[in-house]
């Protein structure tokens, strides 16, 4: 079950954040440069304009929110990519999670070939 979605401020509207909240996921979406309050069911929103407003910026709230996650998972999917290209090639979505799970399953094998095997020497 996805907890969390991360994404970009291109991001932060009322239809992004309906739909997260109707599935019951949490967004992490930092508002934009000047954002608004938005009244009703947006506190954890609103907590995010107040603390930008408060900082100036959106890191303390990314900090707070491990919203620096999102681009160590966009890392991951770039050398996911650039190793087996851009696409998947199953069509229905099963397949497609299979894949992408054989992907990374590939992924960690290879990153684990590469790491160096360190021993004490005193």
């Amino acid at each position: 079950k996805i907890r969390a979605a991360s994404a970009d401020g291109a991001y932060d509207t009322r239809l992004c954040h309906d739909e997260l909240r109707r599935k019951k996921i949490s967004a992490l979406i930092p508002p934009r440069k000047g954002a608004g309050y938005w009244p009703g069911e947006y506190a954890d929103r609103n907590r995010a304009v107040a603390n930008q407003r408060l900082t100036g910026s959106n890191a303390r709230w990314k900090w707070t929110t491990d919203y620096n996650r999102r681009s160590i998972a966009e890392t991951a999917m770039y050398r996911v990519k650039q190793l087996f290209g851009g696409s998947l090639t199953l069509r229905d979505y099963d397949g497609q999670v299979a894949e992408a799970m054989a992907l990374v399953r590939a992924l960690n094998k290879m990153t684990k070939a590469g790491m160096p095997e360190s021993v004490r020497i005193a």
